[in-house]
């Protein structure tokens, strides 16, 4: 079946998202509410934009509505698009707090309509190869862990549009930039027990942002697991590192690079490295992000839609990683006093 797929929100990662849902599909309209970033789109792949979703829905039809907006409207528009009789594919972060999170699952519910979240580094050949050692207990029981995430956001990126850098739309960076790495400790530890600690700071942004720009917390899973997660947007320059160090009674593994898109270390009983595809991150223009694997986002989705029975990440799963960050970002406090 060729799906009706309609994009809304048309900023960088919406371009993506347009160009793979008329690979992967029928893109049938685009959306935002700025015109002009609409109408390059449209032009592009002839098809009609609009300035608002409402009218997107009644025009189009979509089968399938690709959510791309700043983070703080995903779980109203998902909603939108669910009642409107079609299925949600939502950019991450799946929302920015848990109760909205689980409004979007109960929507998607009481519509009989399929909600999926973009987790692209689920499918980084590193990051897949080491959740099946893990399946496979080859590391034997984990001990603890170091999740490393440490990128460069500066001035500019967060000038480049009125939502980044606000606590309404934005979030913060465990939201924006650091959701995925959240997401695969859930995907590899299961829920988190508490939040030991946390604490965060704004040393070099103090002007453009209304949170804190590197922060470091201790997290204990409900699995016997903790561990540390340092993370920062002042590397100098550039993306310098997003790395999870898993240290087991049988071995030690260390998915590293600057997107999770490499093993750079190995020592454990009876494994041995394989040979893996390089991965070559998302170019946005004047910044990278994580790796290009939204292709196999979109295979994963038609495939579920096709038949249930293929497995894909289920909107509970992402809802944990909103569950995770909140309760981080709760122990922290006051985040705005950090922009104050």
């Amino acid at each position: 079946m060729q799906y009706r797929i309609a994009v809304l929100g048309c900023g960088h990662i919406g371009k993506k998202h347009a160009a793979l849902a008329a690979r992967y599909g029928m893109l049938v309209g685009v959306a935002d509410i700025v015109p002009e970033k609409a109408q390059v789109i449209a032009d592009n792949y002839k098809v009609p934009f609009y300035n608002k979703l409402s009218e997107l829905l009644d025009q189009e039809k979509p089968d399938i509505v690709v959510i791309c907006t700043p983070n703080g409207w995903h779980a109203e528009h998902s909603m939108e698009a669910l009642r409107s009789g079609a299925h949600v594919l939502c950019e991450k972060p799946m929302a920015l707090t848990a109760r909205d999170a689980a409004d979007m699952i109960q929507t998607a519910r009481l519509f009989n309509k399929k909600l999926f979240v973009v987790k692209q580094n689920r499918f980084n050949p590193p990051v897949a190869w080491v959740k099946q050692v893990l399946a496979k207990r080859q590391l034997g029981s984990l001990i603890g862990f170091q999740l490393n995430a440490f990128w460069n956001r500066n001035t500019d990126y967060f000038r480049q549009s009125a939502w980044r850098g606000t606590l309404e739309l934005d979030g913060g960076p465990l939201f924006t930039q650091f959701s995925h790495f959240v997401d695969l400790l859930y995907w590899y530890f299961g829920p988190m027990k508490k939040v030991a600690f946390a604490s965060a700071e704004n040393r070099l942004h103090p002007a453009c942002i209304e949170f804190e720009d590197q922060g470091v917390a201790v997290l204990e899973f409900s699995s016997g697991i903790s561990g540390t997660m340092q993370y920062s947007l002042n590397a100098h320059g550039r993306n310098m590192e997003g790395s999870i160090t898993l240290f087991g009674e049988k071995g030690t593994i260390k998915i590293g690079g600057a997107y999770l898109n490499e093993i750079s270390y190995l020592d454990a009983d009876g494994l041995e490295l394989p040979a893996f595809t390089k991965l070559l991150p998302n170019q946005y223009g004047t910044y990278e992000g994580s790796s290009s694997q939204h292709h196999l986002v979109y295979e994963a989705m038609l495939n579920a839609l096709e038949n249930p029975a293929n497995g894909f990440l289920e909107p509970e799963e992402a809802f944990q990683t909103v569950a995770i960050i909140e309760a981080i970002y709760a122990k922290m406090g006051n985040r705005r006093k950090l922009h104050e």
